[in-house]
């Protein structure tokens, strides 16, 4: 019903910038999608990098607060994480999820659609 593929993943130095992209395709309208991103670092848990409601709330772990940014293009059916002043403890694969249920925690068990994920790597 949604498949979801990531880009912009990419090896960068303490500091800098990335955007990430989550271009949608799904048989339901993408304004209905609630979408999150999450990020997996080896040996541990996936967690929650930020949310964005189908009605617009917002949601950020403390970690990346006034340093990421998630928004969402619906004419592109695309999502977007804007990640700046990016820190070695960043260095994960960052995925994309997306639920009909209007959720936008970061309860991994309420999103039903995952994308395939895409490396973010930051050197110190």
């Amino acid at each position: 019903q949604v498949q979801l593929v990531e880009s912009g993943g990419d090896s960068v130095q303490a500091g800098g910038s990335l955007r990430l992209s989550c271009t949608a395709v799904s048989t339901h309208t993408y304004s209905s999608l609630s979408m999150g991103w999450f990020r997996q670092a080896p040996g541990k848990e996936r967690e929650g990098v930020a949310g964005l409601g189908s009605f617009g709330s917002l949601k950020y772990a403390d970690s990346v607060k006034g340093r990421f940014t998630i928004s969402k293009d619906v004419a592109e059916n695309t999502l977007y994480l804007q990640m700046n002043s990016l820190k070695p403890e960043d260095t994960a694969m960052y995925y994309c999820a997306a639920n009909l249920g209007g959720f936008y925690g970061f309860n991994t068990s309420t999103y039903s659609f995952w994308g395939q994920g895409t490396q973010v790597t930051v050197a110190s």
